[in-house]
């Protein structure tokens, strides 16, 4: 597959699910358009948005030039991947090692790491056994991610669609209650991803569309309804 010649939509707003996708049009050079779906508004429940994200939630992508509509992250960043040819190797070997990375930040580390979140942050009221149980997790997860970077710079190999979909989770470590002294390959990973010039961009759009000066109501929302 080729880059697309004409901008892809792109509807998010810029929660760790959102800057994944973000991250990615800015490494590929893809034109883009972004269109701001503000959840803190319950924008994304719009008849409108509905018809291109039916689950309701942000990102969502459309290809006008390939006839194509994509909800959810991972499936969107495999799209890009394999429209574009950037960033999964073609190899099936290669394709395999990033996929699995890219699967178990959807299925285990967002959904994990956004409850720990959202417990320790914003739930209205402390509860103990949640916290425990996320926390447990979460430094679990953190583990696998250390060990797989102990002896190569990104965690696939190549930088990839899987680091993409990883780093903006882990980005989030303190609201986790976690901190980086027992990582260091996560430190130095995070490190090493956030001073790309394409990072920078993504999260300088992201800032401009949702200032991290917002209100922590508006946060709370954003860890109910993303």
């Amino acid at each position: 597959m080729t880059t697309p010649s004409s901008a892809v939509d792109f509807f998010y707003w810029p929660t760790p699910n959102g800057q994944k996708v973000a991250i990615f049009l800015e490494e590929s050079g893809m034109p883009y358009t972004a269109h701001p779906i503000n959840i803190s508004l319950g924008e994304q429940f719009a008849a409108e948005f509905t018809r291109i994200s039916p689950n309701q939630r942000i990102p969502a992508l459309v290809d006008a030039e390939v006839g194509v509509s994509i909800f959810e992250s991972g499936a969107i960043l495999l799209y890009l991947a394999q429209r574009s040819g950037q960033f999964l190797p073609a190899d099936i070997r290669g394709s395999t090692e990033v996929l699995q990375w890219l699967f178990w930040q959807a299925a285990s580390l967002g959904p994990i790491l956004g409850q720990a979140v959202y417990f320790l942050n914003y739930a209205p009221e402390h509860l103990p056994a949640p916290v425990a149980r996320f926390h447990k997790e979460t430094v679990r997860l953190y583990t696998v991610l250390e060990h797989q970077l102990a002896e190569r710079d990104f965690v696939a190999g190549a930088y990839s669609i899987a680091d993409m979909a990883i780093y903006p989770w882990v980005l989030q470590y303190e609201k986790q209650g976690m901190t980086l002294d027992d990582f260091p390959n996560v430190a130095a990973w995070l490190t090493t991803i956030g001073e790309r010039a394409a990072v920078v961009r993504a999260y300088e759009k992201g800032e401009r569309i949702r200032p991290s000066g917002q209100t922590d109501a508006d946060r709370n929302k954003l860890y109910k309804l993303e």
